[in-house]
C-alpha cells in the first residue's frame, strides 16, 4: 500500500518553522537561522535532519528546558586564527552559524580559521557549514559530538555519538563537493525516519546487547535509549569489512568536539543526569575554514577539482548500473526535483507539524489542507 505523502513547498515550511520556533520564544533572527538551517536538509533530500525533527527533537526539548531559547555564546578564548566558545546550551544552529561565520572571517584574514564549542546542542545538518565555506571560496570541514550511539569494535555498548565528519569545497559545477556521514553505519535520524514510515531497517545497522542484528526501528529507538542496542561503525560490525576505522573517525570527531574546548564527552552526554532526569545534552563541535586564495586561484582550484569528479563519474560503470555519482551530486539533483514539485511530507510528519500549530494557535494553513 502507497504511503499517503503530500508536498509542501520549501518557502511555506520555512515561514512555519521560523513561526513555531518564535512561537516557543526563539528570537526572530534566530528563528529564521534554525528554520534556514532545516530547510537546508529538506532542499537536498535529507529527510533525516528537515522539517520531519522540527517537533520531536527541537520544539519538544525546548519545553522539557533541556534547550535554551536565548542563545548567549561566550568566547573562552581566541587568537588570529583560534577560537573556543560557549554555546550556553543555546540553539545549535545559531551556535554553528556564528561559529562557522568566525572561523571564515578568520580565514579570509590569516588563510585559515578553527573554531570549537561546547555547550551547544543538536546542530541540524552538518552540511550546512562547509556549505558556508565552499560560498567563500574555501574549505569547510567540521564535526560534532551526540549522544552515544555507536558501539566500539568488538563492543557492544553504545559509547560513542554517530560523530560526523564533514567537508565541503566549490568546484566549477553548479553544486559544491559535500560529504556529509555519520561515522557510524547509519545514524538516528534515519532509523527515526524509518520508524514514521513503518519500514524495517536493512540487517547490520544496529546490534543488541548480544552483538545481532536489530531490524525494527521501534525496538532499535527505544534499545539506543535504553542501552541495550547501538549503531554499528561505518563499515560494519567487527573487522571483516573494516568497521574499526569507522570506529577510529568516530573517536577522532568526540576528541575534537571535547578535548579543546574543554567540552563533554562520551556517556556525558547522554542527556540523562545521574538520577535518570533529562537535562541539556552539551554537545560540542568543531569548524575549519581554510582560503583557497591562500593557496592558489580559486578557479584554480575549482577546475581542476570539478575535473577529478567529472573523471570519476565518467569512469567505467558497474553491470547494470546506470551512472556513478560524486559527492554532493545526488542532493544537488534532488534540489532540482524538489524546487519543482516541494518537499513530500509523510503522515506523522503532518501530524506533528500540525500538534505544534494547533497548540500555539499559529495562523497558518498548509498547501495540502
Amino acid at each position: 500500500m502507497t504511503q499517503d505523502i503530500q508536498y509542501e513547498t520549501f518557502t511555506k515550511l520555512q515561514q512555519f518553522m521560523i513561526l513555531g520556533f518564535e512561537a516557543v520564544g526563539v528570537p526572530t533572527a534566530d528563528a529564521q537561522i534554525c528554520a534556514q538551517v532545516l530547510i537546508e536538509s529538506d532542499k537536498r533530500g535529507i529527510d533525516s535532519h528537515g522539517v520531519g525533527r522540527f517537533k520531536p527533537i527541537y520544539i519538544d526539548r525546548i519545553e522539557a528546558g533541556i534547550q535554551n531559547v536565548n542563545t548567549q555564546i561566550e568566547v573562552i578564548r581566541e587568537t588570529k586564527t583560534t577560537a573556543v566558545l560557549d554555546g550556553g546550551d543555546g540553539m545549535g544552529h545559531v551556535i554553528g552559524v556564528r561559529a562557522m561565520q568566525l572561523a571564515i572571517d578568520k580565514a579570509k584574514a590569516y588563510g585559515m580559521g578553527m573554531v570549537a564549542v561546547r555547550n551547544s546542542t543538536h546542530y541540524g545538518i552538518a552540511g550546512y557549514y562547509p556549505i558556508m565555506a565552499a560560498k567563500n571560496g574555501m574549505i569547510g570541514i567540521t564535526g560534532t559530538n551526540a549522544r552515544p550511539s555507536i558501539a566500539p569494535t568488538f563492543g557492544v555498548e553504545n559509547m560513542l555519538g554517530t560523530n560526523p565528519l564533514t567537508i565541503g569545497f566549490p568546484t566549477d559545477e553548479a553544486f559544491p563537493f559535500m560529504i556529509d556521514a555519520a561515522t557510524s553505519i547509519t545514524q538516528r535520524g534515519k532509523i527515526e525516519h524509518y520508524a514514521r514510515i513503518n519500514k524495517t531497517m536493512p540487517y547490520g545497522w544496529v546490534i543488541d546487547s548480544h552483538g545481532a542484528g536489530v531490524t525494527d526501528p521501534n525496538v532499535a529507538l527505544k534499545g539506543l535509549v535504553a542501552g541495550t542496542c547501538a549503531l554499528a561503525p561505518l563499515g560494519g560490525i567487527g573487522e571483516d569489512l573494516a568497521g574499526y576505522k569507522g570506529y577510529d573517525y568516530a573517536t577522532v570527531v568526540e576528541v575534537l568536539s571535547a578535548a579543546l574546548q574543554g567540552g563533554r564527552f562520551l556517556h556525558q552526554l547522554s542527556g540523562l543526569d545521574a538520577s535518570g532526569k533529562k537535562q541539556p545534552y552539551h554537545l560540542g563541535h568543531f569548524f575549519m575554514a581554510i582560503d583557497i586564495n591562500a593557496f592558489t586561484e580559486v578557479a584554480a582550484f575549482e577546475k581542476t577539482a570539478g575535473n577529478i569528479l567529472r573523471a570519476l563519474r565518467a569512469s567505467k560503470k558497474a553491470q547494470g548500473q546506470a551512472r556513478i555519482y560524486t559527492g554532493g551530486e545526488k542532493e544537488y539533483l534532488a534540489f532540482l526535483e524538489r524546487s519543482q514539485h516541494g518537499v513530500p511530507l509523510n503522515p506523522a510528519v503532518r501530524t506533528s507539524l500540525i500538534a505544534v500549530r494547533d497548540q500555539y494557535q499559529i495562523d497558518f494553513k498548509f498547501s495540502w489542507e
